[in-house]
Formats: structure tokens, C-alpha cells, sequence
């Protein structure tokens, strides 16, 4: 589901070495405006206690997450409330759990020019699927 060849857009990605740590996402105008998040982790298994979504209008959105992920597993979808906007940034506090090793946390978005599914964005047709991947602020 998430990958370059899907609607969905990589917008960074941390990588977890502490029992409990915190990390940002920048993101900004020029990845898009998005409709929905997830997140997924590979590597190793994690805790995920919040997450912190600030709009390029200022406005916040947390989402309930108390969360455990498995290695390789992913976040259910995240509709983002209202119309489609731009994010300015996501962050997350989380921690490995007990005999885990180092997790990365990456952060996917379903750009509004590609969600075509429920017409919030007013579009006509089905994405082709660019999955740019870029994925920002490696550790």
C-alpha cells in the first residue's frame, strides 16, 4: 500500500534508538496538500504514545494513538479533519520496547490531487500513483 508505485507520498522518517524518545517531521507546502496519514514502522517493534499534526494554518490535530507496532506493520489510515491543507509538520513521542533494537518510524500522506475516492478534493479521476518518496531528516 505504501510504496513509489501507490498514491501515497513519503514525507520522512526517524529513526528510534532510546526507550523513549521524541522526533518532528518537517513537511511544508511543496509536498502537497493532504487528505489522510499513516504511519509505519519496520526494523524493529515500537510503542507509539502521541502524535502531533501542525497545519500550515497553525491549527493541531491529535489523533488517538497509543499504539503498539509490531516490526513491518502499519498504522491504520488517518483521515486528517476538514479540507484537504498543507501540513507544516508531525511529531511524535514513542519508544522501543523492551529487547527491541533500533525501529524506523516513517511518516506516508495521501496528497489531495490523488484522492480522488471521496471527492473531497473535487477530482475527476484515480491517481497514477507517484509515490515520490523523499523521505527528509534521515538520522
Amino acid at each position: 500500500m505504501f510504496d513509489r508505485r501507490s498514491n501515497w507520498d513519503k514525507l520522512g522518517e526517524r529513526w528510534v534508538e532510546g526507550r523513549v524518545d521524541r522526533d518532528t517531521i518537517k513537511v511544508g507546502k511543496k509536498d502537497g496538500r493532504f487528505v489522510a496519514v499513516a504511519v509505519v514502522v519496520e526494523h524493529s517493534a515500537l510503542e507509539m504514545f502521541d502524535m502531533n499534526i501542525t497545519f500550515g494554518d497553525g491549527s493541531t490535530y491529535s489523533p488517538p494513538m497509543r499504539l503498539i507496532f509490531g516490526q513491518g506493520t502499519t498504522s491504520r489510515v488517518i483521515d486528517l479533519p476538514g479540507d484537504a491543507r498543507f501540513i507544516k509538520k508531525v511529531e511524535f513521542r514513542y519508544g522501543n520496547l523492551p529487547g527491541g533494537g533500533k525501529a524506523q518510524v516513517e511518516l506516508w500522506g495521501l496528497d489531495a490531487k490523488h484522492d480522488a475516492r471521496d471527492g473531497r478534493d473535487g477530482g475527476k479521476g484515480h491517481g497514477k500513483g507517484h509515490g515520490k518518496g523523499h523521505g527528509k531528516g534521515h538520522h
